[in-house]
């Protein structure tokens, strides 16, 4: 038993991949081992390779997506590209970081029940397994949905139950916290140790969320750069050593609370942040509270009026339930709550795709009930959760000079546009590029700059952040403050508490279709019982303040005035 957990289940050797379609390798020369049982984070920004590293483990790569393999790769005693696909599912199931590609069966339940199907699994057993794992991740209810029907975050909990069925002994997961509410991540990072825990099967998550990852225990943390393997060691090992901030990575926000407070972090047993009320970090960190000025800022002039608005899929059911809120000139708002809590269809009613069952929306004053969705999209700019729900062209400058093209700008200015509109994605050195080769997150990241380029009053952003690593994330979030303060007004729907709380100025929380708080986001965010209602998470900036016996508001306040006025 001890050589077995010795064993490499996975092990790259001077390993090289080249897409058909690019120039150049997007993975150069890995060397990297996974001992039988470990569970690994595969980390680094986005289109850095891991997606590209998690292909080549499942199979993907080469029989799906087509390139030059050189050197070695051997998972679970096999060379995955010498074999097929079909026989890679054996040894590696997955849950991919594209949901559209992840479905096969006409239901939610069709689509979990498909290893059983395949393993011809008499029928009795195969529905009281499908149950089983559904009702693991609280999806017993969608059992005969069609998957189509799912939000984004619905999606990824059903993924989560199709692999709970699977026999393999390892356990791919790519991206999986992408699109879901926070407590659902906190659940999803759970169910994932438990697994682990349960069955000793080797566990290997590619995520660049790494707060939310963190939470539960990993034995090795890898982080993949410009397709190269940069750095290698435990969670505690590359805190300390500064390699995630070194390539774009995001510490856990109470970590960076400490450093900004000057906290020394040698000897502390740092992943474990109730063990971190010690009177010198007590002091320091009131210390460095006394240091920081608070701003409050004030918007006068309203650009967007929600009135008692309700709206029904079927004349039963109100999926939004009598919302009301403002939308001030320059203002930033989020919405939040759980999935299914109706904020992706609040956006859709707004932006005219969906018709209201009752109630007004007034654009500067003025009723738009009557306004069709070409003259709303004008004035309200709507990028989706899902970027393959928006992309119709083959290459990102076609992608993005479209909509141009259809307003009827002159070339040069289309030109012009579209580059400046790339270039703040993060996307101008891929221009040329087939839109087929980028990551799901620079997808996400091109139909945001397709909308930028338009230029909109209102922006309405449904999960901007999703798929895309600390570095854009802060590329893009500071030019989304410069539009604001041009007199931009932008509406974030978001499960990512750390968007709300650094770039909003107000949160609107909803639950069961219902706003249950409007206000300031740290007053929503150090509310307990909100947080629990809406299914969201307590930011760890406001755990370090229970366990330091300091208000959570203040430390919340404190933390966001210092990262935009010191650091940024």
């Amino acid at each position: 038993m001890g050589n077995e957990k010795e064993r490499n289940i996975i092990e790259f050797k001077n390993f090289t991949f080249q897409y058909r379609s690019l120039g150049t390798p997007t993975l150069k020369n890995i060397n990297l081992s996974i001992k039988n049982g470990e569970k690994v984070l595969i980390a680094g920004p986005s289109g850095s390779g891991k997606s590209t590293l998690g292909h080549c483990l499942n199979g993907l790569i080469p029989f799906s997506y087509f390139g030059e393999i050189k050197g070695d790769l051997r998972i679970n005693g096999i060379e995955p590209h010498k074999t097929s696909i079909f026989h890679i599912s054996s040894h590696v199931s997955t849950i991919l970081q594209d949901q559209d590609g992840q479905f096969v069966g006409l239901s939610v339940g069709e689509d979990v029940a498909f290893i059983d199907e395949n393993k011809n699994v008499p029928l009795d057993i195969m529905k009281k397994n499908v149950k089983k794992a559904l009702k693991e991740v609280n999806m017993l209810e969608f059992i005969d949905k069609s998957p189509q029907e799912l939000s984004g975050g619905l999606m990824q909990k059903a993924s989560l139950a199709g692999i709970i069925m699977s026999d393999a002994p390892i356990l791919l997961f790519d991206e999986p916290l992408a699109n879901l509410d926070p407590a659902s991540g906190i659940s999803a990072m759970k169910l994932i140790s438990d697994i682990h825990k349960k069955s000793n099967k080797t566990i290997v998550v590619i995520e660049h969320r790494i707060e939310d990852v963190l939470a539960e225990d990993f034995d090795k943390i890898i982080i993949i750069d410009n397709g190269e393997v940069v750095a290698s060691g435990t969670p505690l090992e590359l805190l300390l050593n500064h390699s995630l901030k070194k390539f774009g990575l995001r510490e856990p926000l109470y970590i960076e609370t400490l450093r900004y407070a000057n906290v020394d972090l040698e000897g502390l047993d740092l992943l474990n942040i109730e063990k971190l009320n010690t009177p010198n970090i007590k002091d320091k960190i009131h210390k460095w509270i006394k240091n920081v000025n608070i701003e409050r800022p004030s918007y006068e002039e309203k650009i967007l009026e929600v009135k008692d608005l309700t709206f029904s899929y079927d004349k039963k059911y109100n999926v939004l339930d009598n919302i009301t809120f403002d939308l001030y000139k320059g203002e930033i708002i989020s919405l939040l709550g759980n999935n299914g809590a109706g904020k992706s269809t609040l956006s859709k009613v707004i932006t005219g795709i969906c018709k209201k069952s009752s109630g007004t929306i007034l654009y500067k004053g003025e009723n738009i009930e009557n306004w069709s969705i070409r003259k709303r999209g004008l004035e309200i700019g709507y990028v989706m959760q899902n970027p393959n729900h928006m992309i119709t062209q083959e290459t990102l400058i076609d992608e993005v000079t479209f909509g141009l093209k259809l307003r009827g700008y002159k070339k040069d200015i289309i030109l012009e546009k579209a580059e400046k509109a790339l270039k703040i994605c993060g996307l101008h050195a891929f221009r040329n590029w087939p839109i087929t080769a980028l990551s799901y997150g620079q997808k996400k990241r091109l139909s945001i700059a397709t909308i930028l380029a338009l230029e909109p009053s209102i922006l309405i952003l449904d999960e901007p952040t999703a798929g895309q690593d600390h570095r854009h994330y802060l590329d893009f979030m500071q030019f989304i403050e410069k539009l604001s303060k041009i007199g931009l007004s932008i509406i974030f729907i978001t499960h990512d508490m750390h968007l709300a709380l650094e770039y909003s100025n107000r949160a609107v929380v909803l639950s069961s279709g219902k706003i249950i708080k409007n206000d300031k986001v740290s007053k929503v965010l150090s509310q307990n019982e909100i947080l629990e209602q809406a299914n969201l998470k307590k930011i760890s900036v406001s755990t370090l303040g229970t366990v330091l016996g300091i208000d959570e508001k203040l430390m919340l306040d404190t933390f966001i005035n210092f990262d935009h006025k010191e650091v940024r």
